[in-house]
């Protein structure tokens, strides 16, 4: 009985996966039954938290070659998840630090190192246990760098023999050598005794984007910034505000209740690592339905702010914004993340 009960538990697991790959084949984009059909698994450490069970179903092998390291966490494949979709919206040379999907470090610069070494000033007391990811070969000198730092997993899309050497002595540090593979264009959540299915937010606005709505026009470098905190934004934990500043993220305020709380913890966070605000600029993830925002921010020395709008007030921030001398742009997305 129990030979016949692990036949026919096979038997079906094959079947009822050939039959979802085709009805998703010609469901296409059309909306109908969800059948979701894995066959590949790798049972986790754990979940969440260690009294949780964790299985990832997918092919790691696909998106990454392992050079080093224990196996990845749920908490790790999360992070992997969030740094690499982040680390796609740039083509300069960026490296990123994130913790609990958040980044908490980020900098484009003209090589890897100077990018590295501006992504941990940031934040290089929550860098700590992080997980790393640059869009260049990490060389030898990038390398002796963040050996010096306790991280959990470094992700690149190429590391020197020299770098790997030493990255690799420790035993458990995770390196990660990114494939050319494509990521899920969709998210599935499960949700009261349900799910819910969504598209990815593959949307990234750019200066042709953006509209001016203040009689004052952002300089050429608060537009790259403007550019640069709107993608972050876009991959920050809601309620979000974050504040960047030439090519480099400043300080962010993350998954808050209120975005004025949010952009006082990043206005407190940038002060804590004495960065200095003086024409920095502010990103949110949604609308002001207020003008107290623009007018912390502008206190604090912010003086270029992007948003989306939609709110029936948006004229108070930008009244505000007119009478001192802040530019804004509406970028019409809003791009929450929960």
């Amino acid at each position: 009985e129990e030979e016949r009960i692990y036949l026919a538990r096979t038997a079906f697991d094959v079947s009822s996966h050939y039959d979802s790959k085709i009805y998703q084949y010609l469901l296409g984009n059309e909306v109908g039954s969800l059948k979701v059909s894995e066959q590949e698994h790798q049972v986790l450490r754990y979940g969440e938290n260690p009294h949780q069970r964790g299985i990832f179903y997918g092919n790691m092998d696909a998106l990454f070659d392992k050079l080093n390291g224990k196996e990845l966490s749920y908490n790790n494949l999360l992070d992997v998840d969030a740094a690499v979709r982040l680390i796609d919206e740039f083509t300069e040379p960026t490296f990123a630090i994130l913790k609990h999907n958040n980044a908490c470090g980020i900098a484009s610069r003209n090589n890897i190192t100077e990018a590295y070494k501006d992504a941990l000033a940031c934040d290089p007391v929550s860098a700590f246990g992080g997980v790393l990811i640059a869009n260049r070969e990490i060389d030898l000198t990038t390398a002796e760098l963040i050996h010096k730092l306790f991280c959990e997993v470094v992700i690149a899309p190429a590391f020197s023999k020299e770098a790997t050497h030493l990255l690799s002595t420790k035993e458990n540090r995770i390196i990660l050598v990114r494939k050319n593979a494509t990521l899920q264009k969709t998210q599935l959540r499960t949700l009261l005794n349900g799910f819910v299915f969504q598209d990815q937010d593959l949307a990234t606005e750019g200066i042709e984007n953006f509209k001016l709505c203040t009689q004052y026009q952002g300089t050429p470098a608060q537009l790259n910034d403007l550019v640069f905190a709107n993608k972050l934004v876009k991959h920050t934990k809601s309620n979000t505000i974050v504040l960047a500043k030439n090519g480099q993220l400043v300080a962010s305020g993350t998954g808050q209740t209120s975005r004025v709380d949010a952009l006082r913890q990043a206005i407190d966070k940038a002060r804590t690592f004495q960065f200095d605000l003086k024409d920095a600029v502010m990103a949110s993830d949604a609308f002001f339905p207020f003008p107290d925002c623009v007018q912390i921010a502008h206190e604090a020395g912010i003086t270029a702010v992007v948003q989306p709008g939609g709110s029936i007030k948006d004229q108070l921030s930008i009244d505000y914004c007119n009478a001192n001398g802040v530019s804004m742009y509406l970028t019409g997305t809003r791009h929450f993340k929960h």
